[in-house]
């Protein structure tokens, strides 16, 4: 499966969402469908309510977010204990 260009359907303009990744042509950031996926929503229900979206744009939401991951680190807070054995 050919891997989706995420950068032609993701963009960020310090005028749209104060320069959050947005799709394309609208003011859906990144972070809000991936929330939508997150909480549970299937592909089909985003669709249905956010019609402006295509499969294709919602792919690259995913595209976009694994190119971002690996600068990512999540380390777990000093002040967490490890669960007592």
């Amino acid at each position: 499966m050919a891997e989706i260009d995420w950068k032609k359907y993701i963009h960020s303009d310090p005028d749209i969402l104060v320069g959050k990744p947005v799709i394309r042509g609208t003011r859906l950031s990144v972070e809000f469908i991936l929330g939508l996926f997150a909480a549970g929503w299937p592909e089909q229900q985003v669709l249905e309510n956010y019609p402006t979206l295509k499969k294709e744009s919602l792919l690259a939401v995913f595209a976009f977010a694994t190119d971002c991951m690996p600068e990512e680190s999540l380390y777990p807070s000093l002040q967490e204990s490890p669960n007592p054995a």
